[in-house]
Parts: C-alpha cells; structure tokens; sequence
C-alpha cells in the first residue's frame, strides 16, 4: 500500500499530458518495492514491457509538444522565460558623442510627451543618415536625467527577439515572476501581459532602434497599426520607435510621426565644427554642410575625417573642393564589411540607403531601385511625374513596366524617404500644378556614381534623352497656359540633354531646347528661359562658331531674356554686339540686322537711355519703310516703338500723332480687333493722358508766377 500511494504523489507531480509516464512511473515503483508477481520473475518479458511502454510514452510526449507549437495563432503559447530573465545584452541607450545640432524641435517635442502624464508612442522615421539614432539617444539621455526609467531595444528583425526584449523591459519595470511564468506555461500571452504591465507603470521610455521592417514586429502577421503586437501607443510611458517607413498608415492613427528632414545650412555647419573646429570658419562650414546637402552622416564623415590630423584635406574649403573629384572616395568609399553587415551600413554614405532599397525589393518592389537610378541620372532638381513612365523605364532599363508597378516603385521609394514630392502637402492654391519627384541632392549623386560604367547608364542616358525630346514636344503642342508648368520643371534637365547629345545629335538637341525656351518666354519664366538660352548659346559658339546666322539669333534670344530680367545693362551690350556682327556678316538693311537695332534701341530705353533710343528706332523706321515698304507689320512695330520712346522722352504730341497713325493704318490693314490694332489704341490713349497731364502742370505752373 505505501508503495501505491508513492506512485499516486508521483503521477499527481506531473501534467496530465504526461499520464502515460506516470503510468510507467508507477509500475517501476511497484516492481521494486512490492511483492510481484509470478510472470514479474520473467525479468527479460518485464524489461521489454518496460521499454515499450517508454517509448509509447515519450512518443505521446514529443506529440503533445508539436500540437501545442503548432496552435493557431489565437492559442497561447508557452515562453521560454529563461531567456527572459537572462536578456543576454546590452538594453543601455548609445552615449551621444557630440552635440545634437539642429533637432531642437524634435527634441521638444518627444520631451514633451515623456514629461506628460499619459505616455504615447513617438516613431521618428526618414531616410538613411538623417540621425534618427542620434536623435533618439540623445532624447534617452534627457529623460534618463530627468528621472525616467530608460531601456534601449535594438531591433534584429526578429519578431521573437523583439518579445523577449520588451518582457524585459517590463520586468526591469517591476513585471513579476509569476506573471512570466504564466507565459512561459503558455496561461497568458507574453504580449498581452507585458503590455498590461506597461499600461500600468509610468515614468519609463523604451526605444526600439532600427524598426525597418515594421511589418515583421509581430506577434503574428497583423499590422502594427492594429496595436495589437509588440509595438502599442497605449502605455504608462512613452514608446519611441525609428525607422525608415514615413507611411502613416503602417504606424496608425495614435502614433506621432517625427518625419526628419536634412539639417538647416547654419545647423549643419555647427556639426562640422563640432568635429573639426579649426577647419575653417563658420561662412565656410556652412558652405560645405550645404554642399553635403545638411545630411547629418556625411557631415559626420566629413567632420571625422577634417579632424584626423594625417589627412590629405585639413579644411572645409579643400574638402568641397575635393569633393568635386574624389566624391567616391570621399563619401561613396567601400567598407569591406558594408556589403554584408547592415550595422557597417549604416555608418557609410555609399551604402545607407542600399539597405532600404534591398528591403523594398525583398517586399516585391522591383523596379523601386532601377526608378531610383534613373531618377538620380537627372539633374537635383524636381522632375515632373509625367516623365517617369512605363515606356522610360522599359526603354532604359530593359525591365518590363507597367503604370502600376512603376506607382508602387515611387510609393515604395517615398515611403523610406528616399524620395520626396515637393508642395504635395501644400495647401491649395498654394500646391504645384503638376506632380514633382525629387531625390535628396546627396541621394542623387551618391546612387549616380554607383552605376556601372558605361553600361547600364549609356543605354538609360539614351532612353532619357529620347523621353526628354518627347516631353518637350508634348508641351509645346498643349493649348494655352496648360503646359506651362511642367515646362519650368523640364528647363532644369535640358543643358545635360544637349551636352549628352553634342556633337553627334547637336541640331536635334539644339532644337529641343529652344523650343522649351519658347514655352518659357510665353510663360513668362524668365529665370529658367535664361538658364536654356545661355546653355545653347554657349554651345553653338563652339560648335558652329561665333559668326553663324543660329549664333547670332541665340545672342539675341539671350539679351532679350536678360532684358525681361532687368539685366538692362548685360542685354545692351549683348545686342550692341549683335547689331555690329549683323552689319558686317549680313549687311545694314538684312531684316535680322534691323531687328538687332530695333532691341538694342528698346533695351537703351529701359535704361533711360531715352534719346539714343529715339534716334535708333528712327534710323530704324525710315530704313524699314525703304524695305519692306510702309505696310509691313514690321514698319508699323517700328512706328510704334519709336512713338513709345518719344512719349518717354516727353515727346507727348510727336508720340500721339504717331500712334494716331499707327491705329489708322492698323485698323485699315489688319483690322479692328487685332491684337496690334488694340494695342496702338492703348499706345495713343496713354500718349494723350500723359499730353494732358504736360498740359494741366504747365498751367500750374504759369498760375503759381502770377
């Protein structure tokens, strides 16, 4: 009897899925502590009952283990609480090296809702190198100093380490043993009473670094907008989340996004003189930070490498400088383990963003890191929508395209930041007309010099310019003001597109900008104009030399916009220049050599030259009238220029007959309701405003002497 109730406590000490080896257990103590029986003495048929039933009984044991691991993802499953309590690193925030310059703001704000009473969740999100590490250590230290209780998590891609991290953290929060426990025996889910715990407990910031596969956090596959995994806003603390996915809608409604943008010019020149203060001065970090595009990993490279006393450049000037030809060197060098280590990665310019990249198309976005070169193949300047098509990018990268996937690849590049729409989030009308693209400058110029040469760019080149031609054409053909937009936002790619195609394709080419140029002086962009105008000019005086017919009309193309710009002063000089190379190459009465003396007395005239104008647009009239006759819409232009310049010499009467009889002549030859005929309606009104006007001083005058 005593030994039948040894085996009762013994099976009664095990679980009921272990029944099996209880059984056993009991039989065991049975056979040695009692008299057994009379087959019992048969020890060889004994031992092989026993064996068997330990077999049966470890089988039924593994069984029952795999039935419980694979329990739907409603079940709760146990935890292995050593783990827990081991932590087995490091959950101290990184020391901050350096000043944090420039995040004041971000700063405030997280500090904010750390010292407030209801706690939250913060996620500050950008591209590679922006320092949301930084800022996020640096936001550690200030609440460790103000009292709270910090804990540093760093995330490994790993749902199930994530888990183990954060039930350590509540447990340094006071988690008890015995509600770990109750996970470990599978009785509550980990997730659900860490969570309860952190609801409960105040005065702590967890971080959780690096976060860039948000969609991997887990537990399960819901998204963390759902809160209901590892990363919730509904603590007694504050939760504080980086990562490279800006999207709202993967971090929900009760998350506060810190979206970082590059540094300010005077903020990122205080990071280079934290590293390197006797660089040079301020104006001259300042100019390097700008050139560096105020991202704060290449201001740190550079600053590192400034402060390093062998270093071949010792200052910020001979460091821009030699950006200018060593930029792969400099900025873009290979680590021999930045290939394979993304913690290497992220601590070099070249390879930053190649870890958002992989991840994009990991996650099926395949054509995100081809959009991206193309894009950086561009000028640093926003890029319309419209040029980034499925037949560009089939054409240039040889990849089949179509208007979805080439949606999801620039959604995909903007949702990591590494790709911004400009005036998107502006308020109408204040808005741009049309969708704009646009890389970070150091983006652009880092993926640029990554490309293979001279293929793949040789054959993207090609492709971009063929779809810059073709956009260019578009714009020109829509009616009215429509494409005036996206014609400012071409301007800027035209002068490569020309370089690219000299002088093998130099006319086409030519030709694409000037036409753009049209557009623009119609629309009255002057700024861009003059960025084309000067462009071809400078190329055809090389190509074609300086006294070519198409040189001589780009010069005057170029003076007129710098005219409109107010550069009075370079544009007379420049149609001086041309009248002088007409006269000689073309002689005095060609009509290009009456044009030239036509915009040089125009432009005289804008500069208050008003009697030298007048004598020019005389000169001009009674030759164009010996020409072309007194009918010619030329002769009437320049009647009423010089009318114009009269009035503005003072010349009220001389400039209203004048006009008079431009109108006459204009409503007799071209009609009442012509363009011309309305304007030398409006010329010979203001011309008789502006004689009334003499008349009424002049008898103010002669009243005031007597």
């Amino acid at each position: 009897m005593a030994g039948n109730r040894r085996a009762a406590r013994v099976g009664s000490a095990v679980s009921g899925s272990s029944a099996a080896i209880a059984f056993l257990v009991a039989i065991v103590t049975n056979y040695v502590t009692a008299q057994p029986p009379e087959w019992a003495e048969n020890t060889v048929l004994v031992w092989s009952v026993f064996a068997g039933l330990a077999v049966v009984s470890l089988g039924l044991f593994f069984w029952e283990r795999r039935l419980a691991a694979g329990a739907p993802d409603g079940g709760v499953r146990p935890v292995p609480l050593g783990r827990i309590a081991a932590g087995g690193h490091s959950m101290n925030p990184p020391a901050v090296q350096a000043p944090v310059r420039g995040r004041e703001a971000e700063l405030e704000r997280t500090g904010a809702l750390v010292r407030g009473p209801g706690g939250g969740m913060v996620v500050v999100c950008g591209a590679g190198g922006l320092g949301k590490t930084t800022l996020a250590a640096e936001a550690a230290a200030q609440a460790r100093a103000q009292g709270q209780v910090v804990v540093w998590v760093r995330w490994r891609d790993d749902p199930d380490q994530l888990g183990q991290d954060l039930a350590q953290a509540a447990h340094i929060l006071g988690l008890p043993e015995a509600r770990l426990e109750e996970a470990r025996t599978g009785r509550v889910s980990l997730v659900d009473a860490v969570w309860e715990h952190l609801a409960d407990v105040t005065g702590w910031l967890i971080v959780v670094d690096n976060v860039d596969t948000p969609a991997r956090a887990g537990p399960g596959s819901g998204p963390p907008a759902a809160y209901r995994g590892w990363l919730r806003p509904h603590g007694g603390g504050v939760l504080l989340v980086t990562s490279r996915d800006t999207s709202p809608q993967t971090w929900g409604p009760d998350a506060d996004l810190l979206h970082l943008q590059p540094l300010a010019d005077d903020a990122g020149g205080e990071v280079l003189l934290d590293s390197a203060p006797h660089a040079g001065t301020e104006a001259e970090a300042e100019a390097l930070a700008v050139r560096l595009g105020g991202l704060p990993l290449a201001l740190n490279a550079a600053g590192t490498y400034l402060s390093v006393p062998t270093s071949r450049h010792r200052t910020f000037t001979a460091y821009q400088h030699a950006l200018e030809v060593e930029f792969a060197d400099l900025l873009g060098a290979e680590h021999p383990a930045a290939a394979t280590d993304p913690a290497v990665a992220r601590r070099v310019v070249r390879h930053t963003w190649d870890l958002s990249l992989d991840q994009l198309h990991s996650d099926g976005y395949t054509l995100a890191r081809p959009v991206l070169q193309l894009l950086a193949l561009l000028e640093a300047a926003p890029v319309p929508r419209t040029l980034i098509t499925p037949e560009l990018v089939t054409d240039g990268t040889g990849m089949p395209a179509t208007a979805a996937t080439v949606d999801a690849a620039l959604a995909g590049l903007h949702q990591y930041g590494l790709l911004h729409t400009p005036g998107a989030d502006a308020p109408e009308p204040a808005s741009p007309a049309v969708s704009q693209l646009q890389l970070h400058p150091l983006v652009r110029e880092v993926t640029a010099h990554t490309l293979a040469r001279p293929e793949p760019t040789t054959a993207w080149l090609a492709a971009l310019d063929e779809h810059l031609a073709q956009a260019v054409a578009v714009v020109a053909g829509l009616p009215g003001r429509t494409g005036w937009p996206t014609a400012r936002l071409l301007a800027p790619h035209l002068p490569a597109h020309l370089d690219r195609n000299t002088p093998h394709n130099f006319t086409t080419a030519r030709n694409t900008l000037d036409t753009l140029a049209d557009v623009l002086d119609a629309a009255g962009a002057a700024s861009e104009e003059l960025l084309l105008r000067r462009h071809v000019l400078d190329n055809e005086s090389t190509v074609l030399g300086l006294d070519h017919p198409d040189t001589l009309s780009s010069r005057n193309n170029l003076a007129s916009t710098l005219n409109s710009l107010g550069e009075h002063q370079q544009a007379a000089d420049l149609h001086q220049q041309n009248l002088t190379d007409r006269q000689r190459i073309l002689g005095p009465d060609h009509p290009h050599t009456l044009t030239s003396r036509n915009n040089l007395a125009s432009t005289l005239n804008s500069l208050g030259e008003h009697q030298q104008a007048a004598d020019l647009h005389q000169q001009n009239l009674t030759d164009i009238e010996r020409v072309l006759g007194p009918d010619h819409p030329d002769t009437l232009s320049s009647r009423n220029n010089l009318a114009s310049t009269l009035n503005s010499l003072g010349e009220h009467q001389q400039a209203a007959d004048l006009h008079q009889q431009n109108l006459t002549d204009r409503q007799r030859i071209l009609g009442p309701d012509h363009p011309d005929t309305l304007t030398s309606r409006n010329n010979l009104a203001t011309a008789r405003a502006r004689l009334a006007e003499a008349g009424l001083r002049r008898w103010w005058r002669l009243r005031r002497r007597r």
